[in-house]
C-alpha cells in the first residue's frame, strides 16, 4: 500500500511539473515573439527619429528611400547601398549608418554665397564624388564616367561636368564654374550675395549686377505642385533643384505662388520665366497671383509662364503647346531646353459675374476669372459629381488613368438620366447685347481658347466646315451649345459638330428658374436662378512651344492654310 501511494504521488508530481513546463514553454512562444516585436518597433522608432532629427538640422535637402532607382554607393564608406538618404539639392547618397557623418563632413549647394566684403562674379566647381549619372563623359578625356561598379569619378553640382578619379586635377578643383548648358536659366549664388549687400545699403538698380552673370539672362522660376494629377511633382521638385539654384525652385503646397513670385523683384526687368507644374487649376492660381503684382505697382517684373502638365485634362497647356499630359517620358533637360527657346504669347484673362436673382441688395455677386472655359450643362453636371467625390476620397484620385474613368462614368449616367434636358427652356442667352435664338439644347459651353475636354477642339467639330480657328488672343469669346453627353463623346471622336451659336466679346446667361450645375476652368457648383456676364479682364504673359504639335493642331493648321487658298481664289 505505501509503495503504491508513493508511486502514484510521484506520478502526480510528474504530471504537475510536466502540466507548468507547458505553460512555462507556451508563455515564451507568445512573449518571446511580443518582445521581439516591442524591442524591433522601439530601436526602428529611435532610429527614425534620429533620422528626422538629422533631416530637421541640416543644410541638405535630404529624403529617405528604401531602394534606390539605380546602382548607389556610400560617399562616406563607398558601400554599395540599396536604401538610404540622398540629397535632393546635391545628389549625395549615403546609407542610414553614415548620415550623420556626410551630414558633417560634406557642404550641399550653397544657395547664396556668404558674403567677405568682396563682390563676386564667378565661382569654382563644387565636385561631389560618385554616383556620377549614367552616360556621363569627361570633360577631360571625353571618355564614359561612373563605368566601375564602385565609388568612382566626380561631378560638379552646378555645371554638371563629370571627370575621372584620374584625370581629377589641383587646376579643376579651383578652376572657375561656367554652371554648363543652363547658365541662361540659374541664379548664381554671387548674384543673391550682391543683391542682398545692395538691398543693405537701400540700393534697388539690380540691373547694374547683371553683366556679372551674362548677357542674354533669363532666369527661370519652377513653381510644382505636388499634388496635381499623378503626383510627379515630388520627383520633379528634386530634378530642378539638382540642375538650378534650389532657391529658385519651390513646392506650392508649402508655400504660395504671391510669396514665390516676390524672387521676380530681384530679378532683371522683363525677363524672367516661370515653369508652372500642375494642372490648369495650378495655372490659374500662379496668374491669380501676377495679377497681384500688377495691383502692386511691379509691372516692370511681370514673368512669361510656360506649363508643364500634370492635372487631369490640361486644356491650357495643350494649347499653348506644352502637351495634353507629362508622365516623366521627357527628360527634366530638354524640357528646360524648351523654356528657353519658347516664344511669347498673349493669353486673353475673363471676369465672370454671377448675380444671383433676388439676392441683390444682400449677397455681393460671384466673381471668378476664367482662363479656359465657362459652362453650364452636362460637362459641368460631369465636373460637379467628381469633384464631390474627390472631396470625400482624395486618396482615390491621385492617377489620371482614375480620374479620367470617373469622368467617363458620370458621362455615361448622364446620358441615360439626362439630368439637364430643355436647357434652352431655362436659360436665356445674349452675345454683345444681342439675344440669340437656342435650339433644343443640353448644354452651353462659352470657350476662351482652343482645346476643351482633355483634348478635344471643340469649336472646330469634325473640322469639315469653314468656321475659323479659335485663338486665346484675340479679346473673343466663342460661345457653343451641346445636346447632351452622348453629343460631347461624338464631338470628342470628331463624329459629330458642336452647335456654334456665335461669337462675342461680352456673353450675357440669365437662367430662369431651377438650378443648374456650372462651372469655370473646371471648379463646378450648383447655381439657381442668376444673371451670369463674362467680359475681358486683362492679358497673360504666357510661352508657347511650338514643337509639341499634335494631330489636331497639324489638321486645323491645313484646314486654315485651304480656307485662306479658297479665300484668294474668291477675291
Amino acid at each position: 500500500m505505501a509503495g503504491a501511494e508513493s508511486g502514484g504521488s510521484a506520478f502526480s508530481m510528474s504530471s504537475v511539473v510536466a502540466d507548468w513546463s507547458l505553460v512555462v514553454w507556451t508563455l515564451c512562444a507568445v512573449i518571446l515573439p511580443v518582445l521581439i516585436t516591442v524591442w524591433c518597433s522601439f530601436h526602428r522608432s529611435r532610429r527614425q527619429t534620429l533620422i528626422r532629427d538629422i533631416f530637421c538640422k541640416s543644410k541638405h535637402d535630404w529624403h529617405y528611400t528604401d531602394l534606390f532607382g539605380q546602382p548607389s554607393y556610400c560617399c562616406v564608406c563607398a558601400q554599395h547601398v540599396l536604401r538610404g538618404a540622398f540629397c535632393s539639392c546635391c545628389g549625395l547618397r549615403v546609407c542610414e549608418g553614415c548620415l550623420k557623418k556626410a551630414d558633417q563632413q560634406f557642404l550641399c549647394k550653397e544657395v547664396m554665397m556668404r558674403s567677405d566684403g568682396v563682390d563676386r562674379s564667378s565661382m569654382p566647381h563644387h565636385w561631389i564624388r560618385g554616383n556620377v549619372p549614367l552616360c556621363s563623359y569627361c570633360m577631360v578625356c571625353k571618355q564614359q564616367c561612373g563605368t566601375q561598379p564602385k565609388l568612382c569619378d566626380y561631378r560638379c553640382v552646378w555645371c554638371q561636368c563629370t571627370v575621372h578619379d584620374e584625370c581629377m586635377l589641383d587646376c579643376l578643383k579651383v578652376e572657375e564654374c561656367t554652371f554648363g548648358e543652363f547658365r541662361d536659366l540659374i541664379i548664381p549664388p554671387y548674384y543673391l550675395s550682391t543683391i542682398d549687400q545692395m538691398r543693405k545699403d537701400k540700393r534697388t538698380d539690380y540691373e547694374k549686377v547683371v553683366p556679372y552673370c551674362r548677357k542674354h539672362w533669363i532666369p527661370v522660376i519652377v513653381l510644382a505642385n505636388t499634388r496635381s494629377g499623378n503626383n510627379m511633382g515630388e520627383t520633379l521638385l528634386g530634378e530642378f533643384k539638382i540642375l538650378l539654384n534650389p532657391v529658385q525652385v519651390f513646392d506650392l503646397s508649402k508655400i504660395t505662388p504671391a510669396k514665390a513670385l516676390q524672387l521676380c523683384t530681384l530679378l532683371p526687368c522683363n525677363a524672367v520665366r516661370v515653369l508652372v507644374c500642375g494642372g490648369d487649376g495650378t495655372v490659374g492660381w500662379v496668374l491669380d497671383a501676377i495679377d497681384e503684382m500688377k495691383i502692386k505697382g511691379q509691372e516692370r517684373f511681370i514673368p512669361q509662364v510656360a506649363i508643364l502638365p500634370l492635372g487631369t485634362g490640361n486644356d491650357l497647356s495643350n494649347t499653348l503647346g506644352w502637351g495634353a499630359g507629362y508622365a516623366g517620358e521627357v527628360p527634366v533637360e530638354q524640357i528646360l531646353r524648351n523654356v528657353m527657346e519658347a516664344d511669347g504669347i498673349m493669353l486673353d484673362r475673363w471676369k465672370v459675374q454671377v448675380t444671383s436673382k433676388g439676392y441683390y441688395n444682400l449677397r455681393k455677386p460671384k466673381v471668378f476669372t476664367m482662363n479656359n472655359y465657362f459652362s453650364v450643362g452636362p460637362d459641368a453636371l460631369m465636373a460637379l459629381n467628381f469633384h464631390a467625390h474627390r472631396e470625400k476620397s482624395p486618396s482615390l484620385f491621385s492617377s489620371r488613368i482614375i480620374n479620367k474613368a470617373v469622368y467617363f462614368f458620370y458621362g455615361t449616367k448622364d446620358c441615360l438620366v439626362q439630368e439637364c434636358k430643355d436647357l434652352n427652356k431655362k436659360v436665356e442667352l445674349e452675345l454683345d447685347g444681342e439675344r440669340i435664338e437656342l435650339p433644343n439644347l443640353e448644354g452651353i459651353i462659352v470657350l476662351n481658347i482652343g482645346y476643351w475636354g482633355g483634348g478635344c477642339r471643340l469649336w472646330e467639330g469634325m473640322g469639315d466646315e469653314p468656321y475659323p480657328l479659335a485663338r486665346h488672343d484675340d479679346g473673343l469669346l466663342e460661345v457653343v451649345g451641346v445636346h447632351g453627353s452622348f453629343h460631347c463623346a461624338q464631338i470628342q471622336v470628331k463624329l459629330a459638330n458642336p452647335v456654334r451659336l456665335g461669337q462675342a466679346h461680352t456673353v450675357r446667361l440669365i437662367l430662369k428658374s431651377s438650378k443648374m450645375p456650372m462651372q469655370v476652368d473646371g471648379e463646378p457648383w450648383a447655381q439657381g436662378p442668376c444673371t451670369v456676364t463674362i467680359t475681358h479682364k486683362t492679358h497673360a504673359l504666357m510661352l508657347y512651344h511650338s514643337g509639341e504639335q499634335t494631330d489636331d493642331d497639324a489638321s486645323s493648321m491645313s484646314e486654315q492654310e485651304h480656307v485662306r487658298e479658297q479665300t484668294d481664289e474668291d477675291v
